[in-house]
């Protein structure tokens, strides 16, 4: 069915836009060229086609070589080289954590085995360490010492401070307190214990007295060894010198009484109370009543 007011179509080319210049003259080329034979078609539509294509680009100018560029090639390039370079980038990210991961790979097999190692030691070892190495820097500072013809000891103190030496002076009361005198075994465990720490062994005369000795060194329940060992005159004055310093000490001390404040004051200076002391001691049983009656006023 057509419609009334439409007039129908008579050619279908009717719809076709209008020719323009260019294709008039494609056109009146190749109906020049259709006499020429079949293969002159084929060239003039390959013309024709490399004519659309230069159409379609843009031209941007001419290059360095002069020849002449498309933005699609362009836009292609730039793509392609920003591709490249984040894949360079990311195998540079990727070969910078391999370098991390072997890196902490290799820490934490030292420290494997430093752990390792540190299990195996003595449990006390960190302190016979540190004990050591202070050891041997005193013996370096004694060498020094020595060599400048300075006494180490003085030197010593120079290097401690005041509130160092009071807190030494404090621990050595608290690990060694002088109680005052308990009974005579007490005493001489105390004296005992002061000379053994003042002994200095001579490793030499120890080695050739064991030379000497051969069997006899370690006595058994067999040997006889009374009165066969006789001391140096070195041992002999040290042992002399040593009596002599305990007499002298021993004259000098005098142990600290405690003081009582709620005890009555009979005295009238520090020798009238030692007096009274001394006689409270020898004559005190005898005369408690006597000064009980003179305190409470009943004496006759």
């Amino acid at each position: 069915m057509v419609s009334p007011n439409i007039e129908p179509c008579s050619n279908v080319n009717d719809f076709a836009p209008p020719p323009t210049p260019r294709d008039r003259g494609l056109f009146s080329f190749a109906s020049s060229m259709t006499s020429r034979g079949g293969s002159r078609k084929q060239e003039v539509l390959d013309v024709y086609r490399d004519e659309e294509k230069m159409a379609t680009t843009v031209d941007t100018g001419a290059s360095e070589d002069g020849t002449m560029v498309s933005n699609t090639s362009d836009s292609l390039m730039t793509a392609e080289e920003a591709a490249a370079q984040k894949r360079e980038e990311r195998l540079r990210k990727f070969r910078e954590l391999h370098l991390k991961r072997n890196e902490a790979r290799k820490l934490n097999h030292q420290e494997v085995v430093e752990e390792d190692k540190r299990l195996k030691l003595p449990t006390n070892w960190e302190a016979k360490k540190a004990r050591l190495e202070w050891e041997l820097k005193v013996e370096e500072k004694k060498k020094e010492c020595l060599l400048k013809g300075e006494d180490y000891e003085r030197v010593k103190l120079l290097e401690v401070s005041a509130e160092d030496a009071e807190r030494f002076e404090r621990k050595k009361k608290k690990r060694n307190p002088d109680l005052g005198f308990s009974d005579y075994a007490a005493a001489q465990l105390r004296q005992y214990q002061r000379l053994t720490k003042q002994i200095k062994p001579d490793l030499e005369k120890y080695e050739k007295l064991r030379e000497e000795s051969g069997e006899d060194f370690f006595p058994t329940s067999n040997s006889l060894l009374h009165g066969t060992h006789v001391p140096s005159k070195e041992g002999v004055d040290k042992m002399v010198s040593d009596l002599e310093k305990q007499i002298q000490k021993r004259e000098k001390y005098s142990r600290r009484r405690s003081y009582n404040d709620d005890a009555d004051i009979d005295y009238i200076n520090e020798r009238n109370a030692k007096f009274n002391k001394k006689a409270e001691r020898f004559y005190g049983k005898y005369t408690a009543e006597i000064k009980q009656n003179l305190e409470r006023g009943t004496a006759v």
